[in-house]
């Protein structure tokens, strides 16, 4: 029995002391960003059954000989999320898991606490490479389309987050300007204009001018239209067209003559409308006059930012923006099985599978889970419980440590008695 009290203390201090340092790691990292907290999982090392008066054996009726620490797993409790001021801070609510990549295999962490480094690569602090799906529209440094929203790709597809440091958005030039509004009953000529981009990332100005025509053929008017292009600053003419506008007696546009004219190379279609819908000649109402005309100016890049749904957003000088990538979110089949590379990183293991992406009602690869950007998540070591853990289980080292000292003193005396 004196040889099993030592071994039953010993036991007793070693699982102890595995708890204790558990949790002292728990405490240690209570403010580290995407930390995951871990519980120790305890067992009887032997067990020596006791029989009942009527010669059973049941569960109750055992006694313990020592304890071992059989698991320390993973608690999958989500940390407190904190407010940042930047858009690159991410915060997964729910289950997932951010994909980041050094020199090896790609791991995976909670803490999304990213930033764009000098090259603009979406990075961790220490330097690993955030993984996810490219839009694949940028070619160079230059964006070859605007893009709302990108489709995450296949899980064994995604790669680092890699984006030029100077990206232009080139202009896209007016292929059409519309008109609208009243010019009345020919008491005097009427202008309108519009803007208009050329392919050298010019504004020009597009310039309509309407005159009633010498001759009328009633019962409508006639009007006579003056079309030009020119630059801004009215140093340069690219191109000038004439053409004619016919109205009903009741002011409804029926045809015009004046169909396009030439932006720098560019042909622009000018669209006055049909019947009421456009330009009107109406004598009994206001002059009005507006244009709607599509095309956009050319811009640089002012910097990249990252939405609520974890696209990666550049913004440009020209007020225009598009997404240019997609931070993929990995799920497991058991998240407990994640083996811990440091405080917050975890690589994949047996235990844990491989890592998946869900999928909606139509097979598309989706996140899975809500994104807060501007947040971060916090551990999610709860210190109230860590700290009363640690008593305890100091206490439970203290009282394994006395059992030993007591059997050793036991065991002299016996010695003695024997001698």
């Amino acid at each position: 029995m004196l040889i099993q009290a030592l071994y039953t203390g010993l036991s007793g201090i070693r699982s102890s002391g595995t708890a204790i340092d558990v949790v002292s790691d728990n405490i240690a990292n209570a403010s580290t960003t995407g930390f995951r907290e871990y519980n120790v999982e305890f067992s009887s090392l032997f067990e020596d059954s006791v029989r009942t008066s009527g010669n059973q054996i049941t569960p109750n009726n055992t006694v313990g000989l020592g304890s071992k620490v059989v698991a320390t797993t993973m608690s999958t409790q989500d940390g407190s999320l904190k407010l940042t001021d930047r858009s690159t801070d991410m915060a997964i609510y729910g289950d997932g898991w951010f994909g980041v990549q050094g020199v090896g295999e790609a791991v995976y962490t909670r803490a999304g606490d990213f930033t764009f480094d000098v090259n603009s690569d979406l990075v961790t602090p220490d330097g690993y490479h955030v993984m996810g799906t490219m839009g694949g529209n940028i070619d160079g440094n230059v964006l070859t389309s605007a893009i709302d929203s990108i489709a995450l790709g296949d899980v064994g597809k995604q790669e680092q987050l890699n984006f030029p440091r100077d990206l232009i958005y080139p202009p896209e030039p007016t292929t059409n300007a519309q008109f609208m509004g009243n010019i009345g009953d020919g008491s005097k000529d009427i202008i309108m204009a519009a803007a208009v981009i050329d392919t050298q990332n010019n504004k020009n100005n597009l310039e309509l001018t309407y005159t009633l025509s010498e001759v009328q053929v009633p019962p409508g008017r006639q009007w006579d239209i003056s079309a030009s292009v020119k630059s801004l600053d009215e140093q340069t003419i690219y191109d000038t067209q004439t053409g004619t506008a016919s109205f009903d007696e009741n002011g409804a546009l029926l045809e015009t003559t004046l169909i396009s004219i030439d932006n720098n190379g560019t042909e622009v279609a000018i669209d006055l409308g049909v019947g009421y819908e456009g330009i009107v000649s109406l004598s009994n109402a206001n002059l009005t006059a507006s244009s709607v005309s599509n095309g956009t100016i050319g811009g640089n890049l002012m910097g990249y930012e990252i939405s609520t749904n974890a696209e990666v957003i550049a913004t440009f000088t020209n007020g225009m923006q598009s997404s240019v990538g997609k931070i993929a979110i990995y799920h497991f089949q058991n998240d407990q099985g994640l083996e811990r590379v440091d405080s917050s990183k975890f690589s994949v293991s047996s235990n844990s599978g491989a890592p998946i992406f869900y999928q909606d009602a139509n097979g598309n690869n989706v996140i899975g889970t809500d994104i807060r950007n501007f947040q971060l998540e916090n551990s999610n070591v709860a210190m109230e419980t860590a700290l009363t853990n640690l008593i305890l289980f100091q206490r439970a080292y203290d009282a394994n440590s006395k059992t030993m000292t007591t059997a050793d003193e036991m065991m002299k005396k016996a010695l003695e008695m024997g001698a």
